[in-house]
């Protein structure tokens, strides 16, 4: 195994570990099979003490060895520095941009337009509203608008968010509410939206059991940034239909 032309880091092929700058010309049998000094004291101690390529018993004689010049373990290091430099910025801009992203949750349903007399958790996950589509985790009411969320001008500010047990769930209800007419205001539903928590974007522990931010990279089709973010939901929201009021059947 030798080094090729631009590449910086060789490992050993036995123990997948790189090999340390010092002894990279550093070959045990004259077959050219290099490995490093850990596994060839550990092949000749502990094991056959064969060279593992040509089956050629090891041999202290037969050992070359070369020192590398120092300006070579100079450009070695300098490289290495450099790409874990660059590593790094790679890493702080894709966090960044995850700090930015938006993801569409596929079982977190948004609800506008309910008068305010249904804003109730407790109401919205009986069997006669929401309840009716499948198992609910939560139901969260929220009294001003979602700013990422298309809504029309005349609709109450009340927005709900409904996260059901499973994705089928969710679109069932969006499908069956949204464009629909209760007490004269048009209803919308769709697809709710998340953030990233900070501590995983900090490669921390989360500290609050009960986070409602993501804690891995979402879907890449369900990523957005928040200026697409508008365009991306109306594309999600089922074609909207309206119903002559909400009842059992089609809330």
């Amino acid at each position: 195994m030798s080094l090729s032309s631009g590449e910086e880091d060789l490992d050993c092929p036995l123990c997948m570990e790189e090999i340390d700058i010092t002894d990279r010309y550093f070959k045990p049998c004259p077959c050219g099979y290099q490995i490093c000094r850990f596994c060839w004291n550990h092949i000749k101690e502990n094991l056959n003490g064969l060279c593992p390529a040509c089956r050629r018993p090891f041999s202290e004689d037969s050992v070359e060895f070369k020192p590398v010049p120092a300006e070579e373990i100079a450009r070695i290091k300098a490289a290495k520095k450099r790409k874990e430099r660059e590593r790094k910025e790679q890493d702080q801009l894709a966090k960044r941009n995850l700090a930015n992203a938006r993801v569409v949750q596929k079982n977190l349903v948004y609800v506008l337009g309910l008068p305010p007399r249904l804003a109730s958790e407790d109401l919205l996950k009986g069997s006669e509203y929401f309840g009716q589509y499948g198992k609910i985790l939560r139901v969260v009411v929220n009294r001003r608008a979602h700013g990422h969320t298309p809504v029309l001008a005349q609709v109450p500010n009340t927005g709900v968010y409904i996260t059901f047990a499973r994705k089928e769930d969710a679109g069932k209800a969006i499908e069956s509410v949204d464009g629909s007419v209760y007490d004269g205001m048009i209803i919308r539903a769709t697809y709710g939206t998340t953030k990233y928590c900070s501590y995983f974007l900090k490669n921390q522990a989360c500290p609050n059991p009960a986070c409602q931010f993501l804690h891995e990279p979402g879907e890449e089709p369900d990523s957005f940034a928040r200026d697409e973010l508008r365009s991306v939901l109306d594309q999600y929201r089922i074609t909207s239909r309206v119903c002559l009021g909400l009842h059992s059947s089609n809330l």
